[in-house]
């Protein structure tokens, strides 16, 4: 077949024989690009055979072969391959227990390789030398643009090595850190280093426990940093001090679109920070801050900024502790925005009347609020629902329901 552009065999249980005969077809075949192998217990051996056809193939551009027991002897082989190999753009080799010797031989592919754009390698026990090696890797690689190592215990020494890689790295944009227990050391170097990085858009951080003095090291590169567009700081122990120093951030920043702090200890002292900052921040369109501890005042400090923010186009404030009285401030901050489209309350405790408040500022506003279908019940009054029937009531075909 000279036709077959992309297959899929994931999920397959081909083992090693079966990526093994995949080998030798690749090695003549010159019209396939993207190749899925994910989850077929292909193992070492099967991983050695692709590495061998990898050398010879001039046309595959996608490689994914994730949770795959490839070990570290497996990803020894694709890296000699990658020393050689001229056309693969993407690698996904995620859940495979490469352990920090397939990290570093990879590392020492990539400083050869000058093909891959984005390489994926999560949860693979590459730890904190097998992130140092790949940090040796980005000072010298000018390709790679996307780097995945999230859930690797790559700790502190693995964080202050990607930092001071990416101090003289200018070609990568996207880093996913999540859940890699750098902690609040790991952050500081982070933000100490990338304080002079102007390539950086994205960057998760999630589950990290950064806690307050990473949040605080992060804010105050924030406040020089003018290329990052998405942090992701979600589940990060961070509270109202970490908050207000990401808010003193915000002030100064002039990059910055996203930004989640969903799952953190934020309450309300912190989101009266963030609100007052996104009073003169001009370009951060959506802020998460689902899970946190926010009740009223909070909610009242949010509401007030909306009333003069003109950039803020979605807010997520889920599975906080905001009442009536915070419902009431949101809503009349509804009726005079008018660039906010996407609100988020469902799990609350703004009961009926908070519900009614909100639906009177749908009469002048046609923003999308978020809620919990209400209980099968004839009791409107169950404190553990929204009622956003006081919604419905005004404005049905203006509000979405969220089943979840």
């Amino acid at each position: 077949m000279q036709t077959l552009k992309k297959l899929d065999l994931s999920d397959n249980e081909i083992g090693e024989k079966g990526a093994q005969a995949l080998a030798v077809a690749l090695q003549k075949n010159t019209t396939l690009t993207n190749l899925d192998l994910s989850n077929n217990k292909i193992e070492e051996k099967g991983a050695q055979a692709l590495g061998e056809a990898l050398q010879k193939n001039t046309t595959l551009t996608r490689l994914h072969l994730d949770n795959n027991k490839i070990g570290d002897k497996g990803a020894q082989t694709l890296g000699e391959a990658l020393q050689n190999n001229t056309t693969l753009t993407q690698l996904h080799l995620s859940i495979n227990q490469i352990g920090e010797k397939g990290a570093q031989a990879l590392g020492e592919a990539l400083q050869k390789n000058t093909t891959i754009k984005e390489l994926n390698l999560e949860s693979s026990e590459i730890g904190d030398k097998g992130a140092q090696a790949l940090g040796e890797a980005l000072q010298k690689n000018r390709t790679l643009t996307e780097l995945n190592l999230s859930d690797n215990k790559i700790e502190e020494k693995g964080a202050q090595a990607l930092g001071e890689a990416l101090q003289k790295n200018t070609v990568v944009i996207k880093l996913n850190l999540y859940g890699s227990q750098i902690g609040d050391k790991g952050a500081q170097a982070l933000g100490e280093v990338l304080q002079k990085n102007t390539t950086l858009t994205q960057i998760d951080l999630g589950s990290n426990e950064i806690g307050d003095k990473g949040a605080q090291a992060l804010g105050e590169w924030l406040q020089k940093n003018t290329s990052l567009t998405q942090l992701h700081l979600s589940n990060n122990q961070i509270g109202d001090k970490g908050a207000q120093a990401l808010g003193d951030a915000l002030r100064k920043n002039t990059s910055l679109e996203q930004l989640n702090l969903s799952w953190n200890q934020i309450g309300d002292n912190g989101a009266q920070a963030v609100g007052e900052a996104l009073r003169k921040n001009t370009t951060l369109t959506q802020i998460d801050l689902k899970y946190n501890q926010i009740g009223d005042k909070g909610a009242q400090a949010l509401g007030d900024l909306l009333q003069k923010n003109t950039t803020l186009t979605t807010l997520y404030l889920n599975s906080n502790q905001i009442g009536y009285n915070g419902a009431q401030a949101l809503g009349e901050a509804l009726q005079k925005n008018t660039t906010l489209t996407t609100l988020y309350l469902n799990n609350n405790q703004i009961g009926y009347n908070g519900a009614q408040a909100l639906g009177e500022a749908l009469q002048k506003n046609t923003v999308s609020i978020y809620a919990p279908t209400p209980m099968k019940s004839s009791n409107t009054t169950n404190p553990k629902t929204n009622h956003i029937l006081g919604i419905c009531a005004v404005r049905q075909t203006r509000v979405k329901i969220d089943p979840n």
